[in-house]
């Protein structure tokens, strides 16, 4: 039974929007009208294909992983308890509150219903449910676990999730700081500084020089900083269009490869999420060719991506998973390292994950050395740059206390 979107009225004339199950649209507005509402459009969930099928333009929007982590783990926890498929999807599609997932998964459940399998009906979805997601699911359905690979990849989300979460929250007070920072010593040269020079310049006093290049700065901050302000827009938004190019955004992610600092940061992000893309598509019996191909995409550093493409095509023709990661230089040896140990002991899903926590505790441990550091030293700049001020204000006041005393 497919699932529509609908708008209608109802009798006091509000705009509603949800989705419903019908056997056809002509159906489905009798059943509005008989809630006493008016249907105003009603639109079929579907995805566009080369068929040329109809397509809701609400469903290219990506849904956030805290989203995708919450339905696949509604979707474990149903199947795990024993509950058809088409019902456990039916169940997450109600207890859905944002009209784009309750679509998706409607539509997912209509093609069940048709009798395809679970991973073809999120292949509709491609912009929701990533490779990966799609090929763990599609490997367990022809395994007969499901409800396990689902437990992983509930499990992988989850994970994923609260990683980019203590980034985030890690980043929040060193960019406030930066911000409010910025705001204090901008008020100081073009609020405070102008209104002193103007008690210097009637005493017809010589200033020294550090007063003169305050109010220089304050001068220029004054009649220029709209045009500065929109000169690093501008700058930000060229390199954001430039690094759109290929080449360019490989000369870029190179470049941040050989920073001291940064290349630690990038590598232990990029490995842990390779690790543990790899690890649950090794787990849920993918292929190691195609593993490795899927594993590639999530990495967003380009060299590193491309070496773990280059590393495919070696296993492909029977080299060594671990000494090609090696070889390419970009992964760290303990990665290296307990991935030699699964490939010999036979659990290479098993030392993946441990080399995607190893690699996670570092970046959170070096996130939180960067900040501890960043922290006293921006206090420190800006306590500078104010006693700068300052002084170039108390300057020409002793200066002038000298000279009447």
């Amino acid at each position: 039974m497919p699932a529509y979107n609908y708008q209608a009225l109802d009798k006091n004339g509000r705009e509603l929007n949800g989705v419903m199950e019908g056997d056809s649209a002509r159906l489905l507005r009798q059943q509005l009208r008989d809630k006493g509402w008016t249907p105003l459009e009603v639109v079929e969930v579907v995805q566009s294909n080369k068929s040329g099928k109809k397509f809701n333009l609400q469903l290219r929007n990506k849904i956030k992983a805290s989203e995708l982590a919450l339905i696949t783990r509604q979707l474990a926890t149903l199947v795990r308890s024993g509950l058809p498929l088409e019902e456990a999807l039916h169940t997450v599609s109600r207890q859905s509150t944002k009209a784009n997932l309750k679509s998706m998964i409607f539509a997912v459940r209509s093609r069940v219903l048709e009798g395809h399998s679970l991973a073809q009906g999120l292949n509709d979805f491609p912009a929701a449910f990533p490779d990966l997601y799609r090929a763990t699911v599609a490997a367990g359905e022809q395994s007969g676990h499901l409800d396990t690979v689902l437990e992983r990849l509930a499990d992988y989300t989850e994970a994923r999730q609260q990683l980019q979460q203590k980034i985030s929250q890690a980043m929040i007070y060193p960019i406030l700081l930066t911000f409010v920072s910025m705001m204090v010593i901008i008020f100081l040269l073009t609020f405070v500084m102008p209104q002193i020079t103007q008690v210097f310049a009637n005493t017809g006093q010589k200033l020294p020089g550090l007063t003169i290049a305050m109010i220089a700065t304050s001068e220029f901050l004054q009649s220029y900083g709209v045009f500065l302000l929109v000169g690093v827009i501008i700058a930000y938004m060229s390199i954001r269009v430039s690094l759109r190019n290929e080449s360019t955004k490989q000369r870029y992610h190179g470049m941040l490869l050989k920073l001291p600092l940064i290349k630690s940061l990038v590598q232990g992000l990029n490995t842990a999420r390779f690790a543990r893309t790899f690890s649950i598509l090794m787990g849920s019996g993918v292929p190691i060719v195609e593993a490795l191909r899927i594993s590639a995409q999530v990495i967003s550093n380009l060299p590193m991506r491309n070496a773990v493409t280059e590393v495919s095509h070696r296993v492909r023709e029977g080299a060594s998973l671990h000494k090609s990661l090696h070889e390419s230089g970009y992964f760290p040896p303990m990665t290296t390292q307990l991935i030699a140990s699964g490939e010999t002991g036979g659990d290479l899903d098993t030392m993946l994950e441990r080399a995607a926590q190893s690699q996670e505790r570092e970046v959170e441990s070096l996130i939180s050395s960067l900040m501890a550091i960043f922290e006293p030293v921006l206090l420190l700049v800006m306590g500078l740059i104010v006693l700068v001020i300052v002084m170039a204000t108390l300057l020409p006041i002793l200066e002038l206390n000298q000279l009447i005393g």
